[in-house]
């Protein structure tokens, strides 16, 4: 839309972006979780699929479950700063 400034143009310093991973259930082995990770890591690493998410406007992180999780609750708490910011309630 030619002469609407973007949200970044008007917001300084807004971000926004999206995540998306790989979860199992609760009480998963950690065994199972570890073979998991190592097997989604190496995929991640390979040429075809990180120029397909690259193509997708995605950019791979590998990690560990862990790090996976912290990230989320940095995420999550990002939010529910905003929300508390703009009193956005649900119906």
């Amino acid at each position: 839309m030619p002469g609407i400034p973007t949200i970044g143009e008007f917001v300084p310093g807004y971000e926004a972006s999206g995540i998306g991973g790989m979860g199992a259930p609760a009480n998963t082995p950690a065994a199972v979780v570890d073979k998991l990770n190592q097997e989604i890591n190496a995929i991640l690493t390979e040429a075809k699929m990180r120029t397909r998410l690259a193509d997708l406007g995605a950019t791979p992180l590998a990690g560990s479950p862990v790090e996976f999780g912290k990230l989320l609750t940095e995420e999550i708490e990002k939010w529910r700063r905003v929300i508390r910011f703009a009193g956005i309630k649900s119906e």
